[in-house]
């Protein structure tokens, strides 16, 4: 057994324990777990609607019904019995029923009309092509100009609300400095690595689902309101997630025809989504309108700051996304006023994708705010670094923690924020900077922890992990726990039978379970020297290679005992729950920051840019693990470069299907768009935000990292481009626009 404490403590840039698993091929996804079901899992492939909003007129599935290998064919005619999508009401969206095949109404393009059951997936992809299928088509509703959205929705993504107003308006002095523009996000997608994908088998008792999907206990509950089964006969499984940004929060139309395929079969099936099928039957983001309105006096503080969005949302869905967050907690202004209009559309769904609000909201705010210190004829790192809040801007409420500055100056001393690269022939260079707030929640979550005579460690919790690293970081909690390493360590995730928890998303994931972990351990160790004679009780548990040990530290010499001679062995394992709620955090004000730091290189004949450095530098409380940590925000970084200069969904306004529904047209950033990308913390523990410490941190990455690289952009042509992303043709309109 290894004993090197050090080498394991909570922070250490460990490799992932479940790194060999994956290298290996071991580590089994939603769609590899085959070998867990009773007989070979049938194949599932989905018939898809080729209208936006109507009703089914006609359906002929009797040539797909004979068609070599095919074992039925389920229409909504013969899938129930299923609750209507979306109730009840009064449910969460990731509870709520996730119907498909429920009636004749088709609610948005390339929604399933039926689903194909066959021996392969060859067999159903051709049977699927003979179904036929006439649809009373409607002319479908969409968001095509920002006046178009005036319903103010109940609330917002994250709980906020949808308007907030704070401060008295100032009376414009004729020194005032303003910019009012307009800025437009396309639609953009998650397409994780991994497509959706799911296999369930029915019993005609039990339903045994193994889904990719981040929230596993919501996902037993929005089955058995789907299906109408109770909970108890609903056991879900999903240890490894290639990857969910969101998308995989809740379970989505692979995971219900899987499940209505095996309970009218009664045997295995297996639905995995194609590329196109991904980008209509999973959530996307939707595109917005947001006006910024922003003043400063010409010392350069702001005086105004008014941010309005206006934004699709699926009709009959309740999320609405909160793209003013950053406006309304990033900087002081006397008077702060952000609203929130959303039209409901003919859509496929519309939901969370990597930082929902932040990342698209500050493309649009961090982009304004670079304007105004242009204008202002400030730097725009001391613009910003003027504008510091010293309490939360809106609410006046006081940070658990605020690193914001830090992050500005400490970031600039080391990216050298006046330290251009030399400009080749034809080429100019541009630095750009952004700053990035993202909220911090502590989520309701619990674990279990077991320890053996010989100090072997168990954790037992429902949470996932989407590739961010969670049996890493769960593991070293535990290990550093009881001075002992992670090979000593077992960790078990993704299984709706182990303790609830939060789950993967919205950057909660790892302090709430790591919270948990933490708190799980405590009472194992208080268990232990509950258990001990009384002149042990003081002494500290360990484990060596005697196993586990107690050792004594009021005695003259140094003593390690293992328990197994203290304890009967009958008392092993020990095992104890640890759970975490809002009760363990604190009522004022959480945040994690960073800052990014860009530098392009543009030619001025083509207008082509090429991105030559991202640094960012982070405030996410307690850091768990750094490489891991790392790993998230470069991520996130990339990401922030797709949507500032290649990723959009482009619409069809007058079928409401999309242009570009595949990675042939959806350009997201590849390497050759990619630079060098660094990344530094700022590790600084937060105990009013979890018990362990630690902030969120998987969504501050993405969080500023676009507008960065429209602020690097403008800085070196003088060209601004407010409709996202920035591609060539933009840059170059301005540039002969500049010529002229």
């Amino acid at each position: 057994m290894k004993t090197n404490h050090s080498a394991n403590s909570i922070g250490d840039p460990i490799n992932r324990v479940d790194g060999v698993l994956k290298v290996t091929g071991q580590a089994r996804y939603a769609a590899e777990h085959t070998h867990a079901m009773p007989q070979t899992p049938l194949v599932g492939f989905l018939v898809a609607s080729t209208s936006a909003v109507g009703e089914i007129t006609h359906l002929d599935t009797s040539k797909a019904e004979k068609a070599e290998g095919v074992q039925a064919v389920l229409t909504h005619t013969n899938a129930g019995p299923l609750k209507a999508f979306s109730q009840p009401d009064d449910e969460g969206r990731f509870t709520q029923s996730r119907a498909v095949l429920k009636d004749s109404h088709i609610r948005h393009y390339g929604m399933p009309v039926a689903l194909v059951l066959a021996h392969t997936l060859e067999q159903a992809r051709y049977a699927a092509s003979l179904v036929a299928f006439n649809i009373d088509a409607q002319p479908a509703q969409l968001l095509l100009a920002p006046d178009q959205a005036t319903e103010v929705p109940e609330s917002l993504d994250g709980g906020f609300e949808p308007d907030v107003e704070s401060g008295v308006a100032p009376t414009q002095s004729a020194t005032d400095i303003n910019v009012d523009m307009q800025y437009t996000t396309p639609s953009q997608i998650s397409a994780a690595m991994e497509p959706h994908a799911t296999i369930a088998h029915f019993d005609g008792d039990k339903l045994t689902v193994y889904p990719s999907v981040q929230i596993v206990a919501s996902a037993v509950q929005a089955l058995a309101t789907t299906l109408e089964m109770d909970e108890d006969n609903i056991h879900v499984k999903s240890p490894f997630i290639g990857g969910g940004f969101g998308s995989k929060l809740g379970l989505h139309y692979d995971a219900i025809l899987a499940c209505i395929g095996a309970r009218y079969l009664k045997r295995p099936v297996k639905v995995a989504l194609s590329r196109r099928h991904v980008f209509y039957n999973t959530p996307h983001r939707g595109h917005s309108f947001q006006r910024m309105q922003l003043s400063c006096n010409n010392q350069g503080y702001l005086t105004s700051i008014a941010h309005h969005s206006a934004m699709p949302k699926a009709k009959g869905y309740t999320f609405a996304e909160a793209t003013g967050a950053g406006a309304r907690v990033t900087y002081h202004a006397n008077y702060i006023n952000s609203t929130h209009r959303v039209k409901s559309a003919d859509t496929p769904l519309i939901d969370s994708t990597r930082s929902p609000g932040d990342a698209i909201g500050s493309l649009a705010f961090e982009s304004a705010i670079d304007e105004l210190a242009h204008k202002a004829n400030i730097d725009p790192l001391t613009f910003r670094l003027n504008n510091m809040p010293k309490v939360h801007p809106v609410n006046g409420s006081r940070f658990t923690s605020h690193k914001l500055e830090s992050c500005l100056q400490r970031g600039a001393d080391i990216f050298g924020w006046q330290q251009k690269s030399n400009a080749k022939p034809g080429k100019v260079i541009g630095h750009g900077v952004a700053s990035a707030m993202r909220m911090n929640v502590l989520v309701q979550s619990s674990a279990n922890v077991a320890i053996d005579e010989n100090g072997m460690i168990t954790v037992t919790t429902d949470m996932t992990d989407i590739g961010t690293g969670t049996y890493t970081i769960l593991a070293q909690i535990a290990a550093d726990a009881f001075n002992t390493s992670v090979d000593n360590v077992t960790v078990n995730l993704g299984d709706s039978q182990s303790p609830a928890s939060c789950g993967s998303g919205g950057s909660f994931g790892a302090a709430s379970t790591g919270s948990a972990v933490l708190k799980a351990c405590e009472a194992v160790k208080s268990s232990l020297l509950s258990l001990l004679p009384e002149d042990y009780r003081d002494a500290q548990l360990l484990v060596t290679d005697k196993g586990l040990c107690v050792r004594q530290s009021n005695s003259e010499k140094i003593q390690e005992t293992p328990l197994i001679s203290l304890i009967d062995s009958t008392k092993f394992p020990i095992s104890e729950l640890g759970a975490v709620s809002d009760e363990d955090t604190s009522d004022d004000e959480q945040y994690s920051c960073g800052a990014h730091f860009v530098e392009v290189e543009v030619d001025t004949l083509t207008a082509e840019v090429r991105l030559k450095r991202q640094y960012g530098m982070f405030s996410a409380g307690r850091i768990l693990n750094e490489k891991t940590a790392k790993s998230q925000i470069k991520g996130g970084m990339v990401w922030g470069a797709g949507y500032a200069l290649t990723e959009a969904i482009h619409h069809h306004t007058d079928s409401a299907s999309f242009v570009n529904p595949d990675f042939g047209e959806y350009h997201i950033a590849v390497n050759r768009d990619i630079a060098e990308v660094t990344v530094d913390f700022i590790d600084s523990p937060d105990f009013e935000a979890s018990p362990v410490g630690a902030k969120g941190i998987g969504e501050l990455g993405i969080t500023g990292a676009g507008a960065a690289i429209a602020n690097a952009i403008f800085d070196a042509t003088g060209v601004r481009v407010r409709d996202f992303p920035i591609t060539l043709d933009k840059v170059l309109e301005g540039l002969n626009k500049k010529a002229s």
